[in-house]
């Protein structure tokens, strides 16, 4: 039976940042994921926005992991080569009794330590974002506040700290959690049972079932659903900024903003569920999304929407993230209750959760610790020489197979053989965005499950779209 120093349930983003940053001390770490790959859970259905920090309340755990996480995001990017764009945030007001709630918000972001916010006129809003309501007031302006991809920021960590030495399983559901005096006994489904000296809990929507198992101090996760509507990038440059509204009880309301990749993203609106796999989208929530995103602008192009989906946020009622040891189960670590802004305030949590379990076991850092992660090649974004030379060299970066998003046949084998490298459909979408232009793969679906059953060394039958179940075909007539 094998012994870990940390096992991390979920690969999601927090995940998977625990793990990156666990990955830099000489330590033997798991990542156990139920779905076939990473970001396939809550992380998947997020706005990518990097919040500034304004809206959590002062000296709550979320405040300061919020405003450490965007502080990082930049070098983190950089050091991991995955998008990331610092394109400011405005929260609308459109009355005089509403100026008074966004004054709070500002002496809320000064107290978290968000730095150069300000109060902007209505005619100043106008002039920086035209296409904003006539009726708009005032705006606090969040410099600091940017926009990511979730899928590529949970792939490079999740690739760089595979490369440093962490084990990943996917499709390894866990059953059972049981502590004896200085072990965590960690059985799966498959019957196999593993040993770790300590657990951090990452389990998104699930991670109360877990606290529970070990636990008298119960906690409850409430799944949040928001859906969302993305834009054909047609309609990009209608705002620079992410504009949001007045927040409530809810969360931050619904927004308008540009994604990292060009097009326009709307949502999410917020209903509280009991079902925990409720993703589908409603006529009623997507008419609540429209009717709310065009208070702040009035003209989005609803007509040029290529996508709806929904995710579930994961709630605790607390309202705040639980983060570290309950009083009464030593060396289990919980990162539970992480929702909006759990995407913000990943590094955040992974630098924090890893300096404690490694001054816990006495970790010594890696004297060969790599911090940096090249991403998969982007054809279209190379230059006309750098392209020429490349389909010299390898003549499948030549061939483009989607032609919505412009992704060749090297791409999408790269992304087969990479660290961690796809293994379903849903898995070759994360990692280079086929599929995820206008005509959402109607086209380049038969030449990716050809590629992909090619590469895996199966038949096309068994590739799926993500999990068991999910396969695409049946046979052939």
């Amino acid at each position: 039976m094998q012994l870990y120093d940390t096992i991390i349930i979920g690969a999601g983003v927090v995940g998977c940042s625990v793990a990156r940053f666990l990955s830099r001390y000489q330590a033997k770490v798991l990542v156990l994921e139920r779905e076939e790959d990473v970001c396939a859970g809550t992380s998947k259905a997020n706005s990518g926005i990097v919040h500034a920090g304004f809206d959590a309340v002062p000296g709550s755990v979320m405040a300061k992991m919020n405003v450490k996480g965007c502080d990082m995001m930049r070098d983190l990017s950089e050091q991991l080569d995955f998008p990331y764009l610092n394109n400011g945030s405005l929260v609308l007001c459109f009355s005089e009794d509403d100026r008074l709630e966004l004054r709070k918000l500002y002496e809320r972001g000064i107290a978290n330590g968000v730095k150069r916010m300000r109060i902007l006129s209505g005619e100043e809003v106008k002039k920086m974002e035209p296409a904003v309501s006539q009726e708009v007031v005032e705006a606090l302006w969040a410099p600091s506040a940017g926009i990511v991809c979730p899928f590529s920021l949970t792939i490079a960590m999740a690739e760089n700290a595979a490369d440093n030495g962490v084990e990943f399983r996917f499709l390894s559901k866990v059953e059972l959690i049981e502590k004896t005096r200085n072990l965590f006994h960690v059985k799966m489904e498959s019957g196999e049972v593993l040993q770790t000296k300590t657990i951090v809990n990452a389990a998104g929507l699930y991670a109360d079932v877990f606290h529970n198992m070990v636990s008298e101090n119960k906690l409850e996760i409430k799944p949040r659903r928001g859906e969302y509507i993305l834009l054909d990038k047609t309609s990009g440059g209608l705002v620079t900024s992410t504009v949001f509204q007045i927040p409530t009880v809810y969360g931050k309301g619904v927004l308008v903003t540009p994604t990292i990749h060009g097009n326009i993203l709307v949502g999410p609106n917020a209903f509280d569920l009991t079902d925990k796999e409720d993703t589908e989208t409603t006529r009623d929530g997507q008419k609540e999304v429209r009717s709310k995103a065009a208070l702040s602008v009035p003209s989005i192009p609803f007509d040029k929407m290529i996508t709806s989906f929904s995710g579930l946020r994961a709630h605790e009622k607390g309202g705040d993230f639980v983060l570290g040891e309950p009083d009464d189960c030593y060396g289990f670590f919980d990162a539970t209750g992480i929702e909006s802004p759990g995407l913000t305030s990943a590094p955040a949590i992974g630098e924090y959760l890893s300096g404690i379990i490694s001054s816990r076991l006495r970790l010594p850092l890696r004297e060969d610790f790599n911090e940096r992660r090249k991403g998969i090649t982007v054809v279209s974004k190379l230059s006309v020489e750098e392209r020429r030379e490349l389909i010299a060299r390898k003549p499948e970066y030549g061939n483009i197979i989607c032609r919505c998003e412009e992704i060749s046949e090297g791409e999408i084998r790269e992304a087969i053989h990479r660290t961690l490298g796809a293994t379903s459909m849903d898995g070759i979408k994360r990692r280079v965005r086929q599929g995820m232009g206008r005509c959402q793969a109607s086209f380049c679906t038969p030449k990716v499950l050809a590629i992909l059953a090619e590469e895996l060394g199966v038949s096309t039958t068994d590739i799926r779209k993500n999990r068991h179940g999910s396969e695409l075909l049946f046979g052939k007539l």
